[in-house]
């Protein structure tokens, strides 16, 4: 006896019509829907795992500003900053000393160095929040008004510099080697040197500026 048309409908809706007509019972055909069911609500979670995987944590937002005080070349600036705000972003970018320069922003060329305490240090690499109360001296300050610091006058005298991008931070750690007293010969210049680099090649120029700003005035 043929099957009454509501419940081939009904098998229909769930199998399809070719399931009906291959001779597919009713209960087999909920039952495998029901499995395929299941299949694709497992790889619906899975694929969300995935993607919550992949994709990246929202990005926190941003610090406030918090307020710092610098000592620079003897005179007291406060600042507003944030707190990821490096002291060469802070000395170029919120004081308008442009004479410390950007060059690699990794530590690695020197063109950015400057005195803290009287130490040598890659102005990229400090936050400006860690240096309250330090005495910061960049090549501005080096000077004495009119009359040029001792390295300053050198490096004018060997013609130690050629486009002088890297000679602010050149002469800032001539500074502070001539006063840490480490080097005595040339090869040790060149050694205590050797992270602030010279695109231009004056190497030997520099080496003899700053021998000569060692030696003793008398």
């Amino acid at each position: 006896m043929d099957e009454p048309a509501d419940s081939l409908a009904s098998a229909s809706f769930f199998t399809g019509a070719r399931d009906v007509a291959a001779g597919i019972s009713r209960r087999e055909a909920i039952a495998r829907t029901l499995k395929a069911g299941a299949g694709l609500s497992v790889l619906s979670q899975v694929g969300g795992l995935l993607r919550g995987a992949t994709e990246p944590p929202p990005s926190p937002s941003a610090p406030g500003p918090v307020t710092v005080t610098l000592n620079i070349n003897g005179d007291a600036h406060t600042l507003a900053i944030e707190p990821r705000v490096t002291l060469l972003d802070a000395l170029r970018e919120h004081l308008g000393m442009y004479g410390t320069k950007k060059g690699c922003d990794h530590g690695q060329c020197g063109a950015c160095t400057v005195l803290v305490n009287g130490e040598r240090v890659n102005s990229c690499l400090t936050l400006a929040v860690m240096h309250p109360g330090d005495d910061i001296t960049t090549i501005e300050g080096l000077a004495d008004g009119d009359a040029l610091h001792p390295v300053q006058a050198a490096f004018i005298k060997h013609d130690a510099f050629q486009c002088g991008y890297c000679t602010p931070g050149q002469i800032c750690s001539a500074v502070a080697l001539i006063k840490e007293g480490h080097a005595k010969t040339d090869a040790e210049i060149r050694e205590q040197m050797a992270g602030n680099i010279c695109r231009c090649g004056a190497y030997q120029h520099i080496v003899a500026a700053v021998r000569e700003a060692m030696q003793p005035t008398g």
